[in-house]
């Protein structure tokens, strides 16, 4: 199972940034994507994650600026983040839950929101 993330980089507050997690190599089906964070010194945080029938969930201080979305076709779950804060500055990992609820991780990807 390979988890590729891209999108990640420096931003300055309010801007936007898009990150990407292609999935490959999964033998069963997708049951949930989703993106979590850590911050240096704080434990892993769940961010956003989309179940397989469509539904979201979001953490509290996202809501309204982050946007989930999953294009099937390509196993691939992208997370949209705008009026970005500096409290937002983490590693961003992907993570896939299969339907026998094996959970795959990504590598992460660096989120720094600073002027």
């Amino acid at each position: 199972v390979q988890l590729v993330e891209s999108g990640g980089g420096l931003v300055q507050p309010g801007g936007s940034l898009r990150l990407s997690c292609a999935a490959s190599g999964i033998i069963f089906s997708i049951k949930s994507m989703g993106w979590y964070r850590q911050a240096p010194g704080e434990e892993r945080e769940m961010v956003a994650v989309i179940i397989s029938g469509g539904s979201s969930n979001y953490l509290d201080s996202v809501k309204g600026r982050f946007t989930i979305n999953i294009d099937n076709a390509k196993n691939t779950v992208y997370l949209q983040m705008n009026s970005l804060k500096p409290e937002d500055t983490a590693v961003y990992y992907c993570r896939v839950t299969d339907t026998l609820n094996l959970v795959h991780w990504g590598q992460g990807t660096l989120v720094t929101v600073s002027s």
